[in-house]
């Protein structure tokens, strides 16, 4: 499947713009997702939010957001307010300056995203490109997206241009503030310590090296407890505005019930329903014997039915 681009801009710098494609460079494959069941009916949770005032359970539209600059104290935000404090959208990003490669400390990068030559920006793209791989350097931008404004750099990949969102000085804690004991180190056992790390030393990561060991062991009790057919089928849920009847019940119902004077012909009835459960209970037992699915669609239908993060402001006190 072809990638997609997620936006067109154009990077640009003195007199130079270059149309380039955006494209997201990663994805978070970091964990398996589990879903909130009911221990003792098996049917998955449903997350709501209720006012602690009075109990009831509130809709996202009558939700506000508000920001607490006391104990107990808030400012109320509507979302048109906070939209209109949104960085202005812009298609545009802009080189502000160029910089030695290894001048920006890793623990500033934050997201990657791939950066592609869009309709007639091949060749300035090339340019560019070789031109920052040639001199050591990258570069530093302004990027507006999604209405937060970003600070990026741009460097020179093997195959491309990548664009890799920074952090700002204040969400980047100091590590002086830990406390870190001075010892004093001998020159022989600097040696030593030297020694070891070059026996471990390899030239280049490998990424396809590694895997998530504890995600496999996850993914393995997943295929074994499916293998065993330990699958929990979530019960019918009524849905607003529908009525749910259970068949079996209700002709059970009616078998129970007494009949009366005036309904002489009730026993007749309920021997008829009684014949009629049979087959519907057998049909019952039999879609609980139907095979086990397998794990990829078991994984895909955990995967759907996260709910959507809540969309973060970039508004801060």
């Amino acid at each position: 499947m072809a990638a997609r681009s997620i936006a067109s801009m154009t990077l640009s710098f003195g007199l130079v713009s270059v149309p380039v494609k955006v494209y997201t460079a990663t994805e978070s494959k970091s964990g398996v997702g589990f879903n909130l069941m009911h221990k003792e009916c098996g049917t998955r949770l449903k997350q709501q939010y209720v006012c602690p005032h009075d109990g009831k359970v509130v809709e996202r539209a009558d939700m506000v957001k508000g920001y607490e600059f006391e104990k107990e104290k808030y400012v109320i935000f509507e979302k048109s307010e906070l939209e209109a404090l949104e960085a202005s959208a812009s298609h545009t990003i802009d080189i502000v300056s160029f910089m030695p490669t290894d001048a920006i400390d890793p623990i500033y990068l934050d997201k990657p995203y791939y950066l592609a030559p869009d309709k007639r920006g091949g060749k300035p793209y090339r340019l560019l490109q070789e031109a920052m791989k040639d001199s050591g350097t990258c570069a530093l931008a302004h990027w507006t997206w999604k209405g937060k404004q970003h600070m990026v750099q741009v460097r020179a990949g093997n195959d491309g241009l990548i664009l890799q969102t920074l952090l700002y000085a204040d969400e980047v804690r100091s590590q002086a503030d830990i406390g870190i004991e001075e010892t004093e180190i001998q020159s022989t056992e600097l040696q030593l310590a030297e020694q070891l790390i070059e026996q471990y030393r390899v030239d280049s990561y490998d990424a396809a090296a590694y895997k998530d060991e504890e995600k496999e062991r996850i993914l393995a009790e997943i295929d074994n407890k499916i293998a065993g057919n330990k699958i929990t089928a979530a019960p019918a849920v009524e849905q607003p505005g529908a009525q749910v009847i259970d068949l079996v019940e209700a002709l059970r119902a009616s078998l129970r019930k007494k009949p009366s004077a005036e309904q002489p012909a009730a026993p007749r009835a309920a021997r008829k329903n009684a014949r009629t459960a049979a087959p519907v209970e057998e049909a019952a037992e039999t879609a609980q014997a139907a095979p086990a699915p397998k794990r990829r669609a078991v994984r895909r239908a955990a995967t759907e039915d996260q709910p959507a993060p809540a969309r973060k402001t970039g508004t801060k006190r």
